[in-house]
């Protein structure tokens, strides 16, 4: 189902991976990925947030976002085995994934958008959850038209066309959800 109704596109294919399937993977996740408090700069100055990220590509990719450049580590086995799930599901191809770990519910996402240089133009980002299940939304650049989706443990969401260019999109804040959740988006560096 696209949830935009125009400027792009995302398809939200609700649960892909069943209940055990997707607590199985969380653990691994949890345990298995290099995890470092991320940082970015606000205001000129350099802020060190809450929540944990992983950045991992084909090669040692260089990505800038929010003013703090990262450099890729190699894929993991579990890493690896979720890419090419993803790709067959989404009939698109990556060479990179970011990963968030957001703790609970107080640790969030403001409003932004996947636009950064590095990242091929107009191309898909596919982001898998697995956790707490989370409110999702996106927002018009212009007409400010919000849309919003429930993001269950275990389910697939393709972003592309346009949609960065002219939707923002943001991981709302709730004191509701007190369990982790591990979000992977995998996109495709170019350069």
């Amino acid at each position: 189902m696209d949830l935009l109704p125009y400027d792009g596109f995302a398809f939200y294919c609700g649960r892909v991976f069943d209940v055990p399937d997707s607590q199985r993977w969380l653990g691994r996740l949890l345990t298995g990925v290099e995890w470092k408090n991320d940082e970015v700069v606000m205001f000129g100055k350099r802020i060190v947030t809450k929540r944990k990220t992983a950045w991992h590509g084909d090669k040692d990719y260089l990505y800038t976002y929010s003013s703090i450049g990262r450099r890729a580590l190699v894929w993991t086995d579990e890493l690896r085995e979720l890419k090419g799930w993803v790709e067959e599901a989404s009939g698109f191809t990556y060479n990179s994934c970011l990963l968030n770990l957001y703790h609970d519910g107080a640790e969030g996402m403001s409003w932004h958008s996947d636009d950064e240089k590095e990242l091929e133009p107009e191309g898909a980002i596919a982001s898998v959850s697995f956790g707490a299940e989370r409110r999702f939304q996106f927002k018009h650049k212009r007409t400010g038209e919000v849309v919003e989706v429930m993001l269950e443990a275990g389910s697939l969401l393709v972003m592309g066309g346009v949609c960065q260019e002219h939707w923002w999109h943001a991981l709302p804040k709730t004191k509701k959800v007190r369990e982790p959740r591990v979000n992977l988006t995998f996109r495709t560096i170019v350069g």
